[in-house]
């Protein structure tokens, strides 16, 4: 009888010890893993990127699938360089916070200011509702101006969209506009009085250490640039049509690693090269003049994580690109997700990996 109730003290012991003990750090690496796979097979995406990081400090980062089909070259987090699509905004809000850093440019100033041959509308918009996509400007008319694979220059770029009215009161609605972000770096270079990727990379790339982020150039070799899919109902992935994204650098044109993009997103949690208030300014929603939250400040979504806390992201989606930025700064977590295949949801899986690397 002793024996026994020892065995129930000893059984219940442990169980208790189970229920109160964390998982070995790996566990939640592997569950990743696994979700990764089955998302990239349901999805039949060719290669995709996971890196994450807590605490400055990287803790996860895997390659899944072929940057390339045809040679078959694996994913590398560190070195396949893929399209972050509209991640790039994210990296304009960066680039134009310096700029209010450096009492260059005043955000709530309104645009003639800094442009003055851009058409005048019904009504004048500050820098900071058309990073908010608040100040009335359109997105991309179709599917062709959205793939337009027409080499031009970011001012060349404005003339695709600069005669066309307002679509209501700036301040009224909420509209989002890759077409605005291309005019936000119009403003960044006419201000900087440098070239719009040159000031990103000289204030952005080089201090954060951001060595493999650049401007999309198809005509220039990039070594280990990805290739880029589409999805073909009877083919599966295939090679996507060639695309100009130089011109809308900032809104969709940068290329970059998911582990380059880490070290972007701990930028927001821990400035070093902006200040907290600049920070401040582009990860807190805007409101419209009736005083409905958007939810997106600029170049960031504003939401609550699972548990309640502050979350900023922005997602991507362009030709041969799906992507997401993950960053949730109370627990200095930073996830980013690299795909090369265009059209592929990102949200759900990027709630997953929430769940899973959360404390």
């Amino acid at each position: 009888m002793k024996k026994i109730m020892a065995f129930i003290m000893l059984a219940l012991s442990s169980f208790g010890f189970s229920q109160t003990t964390e998982k070995p750090p790996e566990v939640k690496p592997k569950t990743a893993k696994k979700i990764a796979k089955e998302f990239l097979k349901t999805n039949h995406i060719p290669g995709m990127a996971i890196s994450v990081s807590r605490h400055g400090k990287l803790i996860w980062s895997k390659g899944f699938g072929y940057a390339s089909l045809k040679p078959k070259k694996r994913v590398k987090p560190n070195k396949t360089i893929f399209r972050i699509a509209s991640i790039s905004k994210s990296i304009t809000a960066v680039a134009l916070v310096k700029l209010a850093d450096d009492k260059v440019i005043d955000l709530d100033t309104g645009i003639y200011k800094y442009l003055h041959d851009y058409p005048k509308k019904n009504y004048d918009f500050t820098v900071r509702q058309l990073g908010g996509n608040i100040a009335g400007i359109r997105h991309y008319k179709n599917d062709s101006e959205y793939a337009l694979n027409k080499k031009m220059s970011i001012t060349d770029g404005l003339s695709l969209f600069k005669d066309d009215p307002l679509l209501f009161e700036p301040g009224t609605e909420y509209n989002y506009s890759s077409p605005g972000y291309v005019l936000l770096s119009e403003i960044i270079q006419k201000t900087s009085k440098l070239p719009y990727a040159t000031f990103v990379s000289d204030s952005i790339f080089r201090p954060l250490g951001m060595s493999h982020s650049m401007v999309d150039d198809s005509e220039n070799k990039i070594p280990n640039k990805s290739q880029f899919y589409s999805s073909s109902v009877m083919n599966g992935p295939v090679v996507a049509k060639p695309v100009a994204n130089g011109y809308k650098a900032a809104s969709g044109g940068f290329l970059s690693t998911s582990e380059d993009i880490i070290k972007f997103g701990n930028e927001i949690i821990n400035p070093k090269i902006v200040s907290k208030q600049a920070v401040s300014e582009i990860v807190t929603s805007q409101k419209l003049n009736n005083g409905y939250k958007t939810g997106y400040g600029i170049g960031f979504s504003v939401e609550k994580s699972k548990n309640g806390t502050p979350k900023y992201y922005h997602t991507g989606g362009g030709i041969g690109a799906s992507s997401i930025l993950l960053i949730y700064p109370e627990e200095e977590l930073v996830i980013t997700v690299l795909t090369n295949l265009t059209g592929v949801n990102m949200k759900e899986f990027a709630n997953q990996l929430e769940w899973y690397f959360m404390d």
